[in-house]
């Protein structure tokens, strides 16, 4: 698969994801919310879920497709030091000998894309700049799957980094829907920032 395809696949993804997110708040004639605040909550949770997820799929196809010798969308060819035979023996690769390959830990990201191109270009400058959000990221999602006194306890450190105050019990759907300090325009959320932060790093990357 082109990295140009690998992209376009996670901004429909991104897309979709904003979507849901627009249809669950929805209002009627009235202003009425269309659907109940339980409902509200659990798609918007799933929507960040699945960008999450998507963001994991570019970044492994993204690997893959410059391992198979694909130039970014500027037409550089980044130096590899893998010769793989196909995008399945490339998977294998990534896997090595464990069961799978964690895309959601940065660092080892980092480290395999370090490891496989020359300065693990185009992806090692683009992922330092947003260790911090991937980090923060990776908190959210793990309070998704399962909120523990010890989930919820790094919930609101994010949550009190992010918007500059302490928010004892915050839920995630509560975090998402904040506004971003200093940031005006409507829609300006956390989620849209992580949105939007991840899709200029994909763009980044692709281009190289």
């Amino acid at each position: 698969m082109p990295i140009t395809q690998s992209l376009s696949n996670f901004q429909m993804k991104i897309n979709q994801c904003d979507s849901l997110i627009a249809s669950a708040h929805n209002v009627d004639s009235l202003g009425n919310q269309l659907f109940p605040q339980i409902d509200r909550e659990q798609i918007t949770v799933a929507a960040f879920l699945n960008l999450f997820i998507a963001w994991e799929e570019f970044i492994e196809s993204s690997i893959v497709d410059f391992m198979m010798g694909d130039s970014t969308t500027n037409g550089t060819v980044p130096t590899k030091f893998v010769q793989p035979i196909d995008h399945e023996h490339s998977n294998r690769m990534l896997v090595h000998t464990n069961r799978y390959f964690d895309y959601a830990n940065h660092e080892n990201v980092q480290k395999i894309a370090k490891l496989y191109f020359l300065n693990g270009y185009p992806f090692e400058s683009v992922i330092s700049s947003i260790n911090l959000q991937l980090s923060q990221m990776k908190v959210i999602r793990n309070a998704c799957a399962h909120l523990s006194s010890t989930t919820r306890t790094s919930l609101e450190a994010v949550a009190s980094r992010i918007l500059g105050q302490v928010h004892k019990g915050i839920s995630v759907y509560d975090l998402l829907i904040k506004q971003v300090p200093g940031v005006t325009g409507a829609g300006s959320t956390v989620y849209k920032s992580f949105r939007d932060t991840l899709e200029t790093a994909a763009i980044m990357i692709a281009r190289g």
